[in-house]
């Protein structure tokens, strides 16, 4: 065997898994079809934030934002980590009612989580539109610059020295014990992982994942005018629609002092091009929570596929029937830089057979293919 471990996909969730299983003492190779921190880890918005719609998906976010706090001191200026908080937005009246369920419950598990009556949410970010109700501060979420964290994972990390790379080597095949590059090129190892995102599907065919895509615009820099990441409190209902198109408020200050405009949801198309009247419907609703936003200077804007689950949640672990002998670690949606490392840590867990830091259950690829024998039966 050329490895112990070999990984299809440099993007941050692959980066985190060779960084683990590295630091276990195992030799670990790296494959990419392009460069590191690319695909959906260029294009995301690189939030670290613990997120509560299901049971499961708060398990996995919190542990990950944790092992985050952690690893923050060991990253670099360019990583970009900034422990901004996120600010939930409340419209109305009902959805100030949900910004008080949410930090009952967050307060519950632990989460420091803090209610901004109208006023506060005023005094804490001016330039938010006057009329919202108030908020709810998540204070130790966080940014990142997720490609730069990736590269560090790689070449950085305590078990980098176990760590090899090869880029531009597109992965034809995948089996158990090795892969097969496009130039013919078999590599084998003792544990082949799944880690590409969509791009897994061209290696698994069968594997329930769906491209959601997204449009980002940043703007020019403007220091201080908006301290937390700025989320309203529909985000969650329209971070799930099942088909359409979808638009809901984000806003994310970057260290550089430029603004991270987002977000939109599209399950109808996978064409990567920009589109003027999903961009244009994006920003007409970030307006209405912040007023200033037509009059900033918008430098660049994007677009980048996530890779859902029929659940929301990602698939950590044996991929069972859907490529016997192989390792999943996909479909982490909107959440893959937030999850990465606990992702890693599930993985890992699973291959060297120790006890797992939180229930393996809900993340395991075989309950998809479970749930197709219980539908036919």
């Amino acid at each position: 065997m050329s490895a112990d471990a070999l990984i299809v996909g440099a993007g941050i969730v692959g980066a985190a898994c060779a960084a683990e299983l590295a630091a276990l003492g195992m030799q670990v190779e790296v494959l990419d079809a392009q460069c590191i921190g690319g695909g959906a880890t260029a294009a995301g918005m690189g939030h670290l934030v613990v997120m509560n719609d299901s049971p499961a998906e708060f398990a996995l976010s919190r542990y990950s934002r944790d092992l985050w706090l952690q690893l923050a001191p060991c990253l670099h200026a360019r990583d970009a980590f900034a422990q901004c908080g996120t600010l939930w937005v409340a419209a109305d009246d009902e959805e100030w009612q949900a910004a008080r369920a949410m930090q009952t419950a967050f307060e519950a598990q632990g989460i420091a989580a803090q209610l901004l009556d109208a006023t506060a949410l005023r005094h804490c970010e001016p330039a938010l539109n006057a009329s919202l109700a108030g908020g709810l501060r998540i204070e130790h979420d966080s940014v990142v610059y997720a490609p730069t964290v990736a590269e560090w994972l790689l070449t950085q990390s305590p078990g980098a020295a176990n760590i090899s790379v090869r880029l531009a080597t597109p992965v034809a095949s995948i089996s158990a014990g090795g892969v097969t590059l496009a130039n013919g090129e078999r590599v084998s190892a003792a544990h082949v992982i799944v880690a590409n995102g969509l791009g897994a599907q061209q290696l698994v065919p069968s594997l329930p994942l769906q491209p959601k895509k997204g449009h980002l615009l940043i703007t020019d820099r403007y220091p201080d005018l908006v301290h937390h990441q700025l989320l309203e409190l529909g985000y969650i209902k329209s971070a799930h629609h099942a088909a359409g198109t979808s638009v809901a408020f984000n806003a994310q200050p970057r260290p550089t002092g430029q603004l991270l405009i987002g977000s939109s949801r599209q399950f109808d198309t996978t064409d990567p091009a920009v589109e003027m009247p999903v961009l244009a419907q994006m920003l007409q609703r970030a307006a209405r929570y912040l007023p200033v936003l037509p009059t900033l200077n918008g430098i660049r804007a994007w677009t980048g596929f996530r890779a859902a689950s029929p659940d929301g949640l990602p698939l950590i672990g044996p991929a069972g029937d859907f490529a016997p002998g192989v390792w999943l670690a996909v479909g982490h949606e909107g959440l893959g830089v937030t999850t990465s490392l606990a992702t890693a840590k599930l993985l890992a867990s699973q291959i060297v057979a120790s006890a797992a830091p939180i229930p393996l259950e809900p993340y395991l690829p075989v309950r998809f293919t479970e749930q197709v024998a219980h539908d036919e039966y």
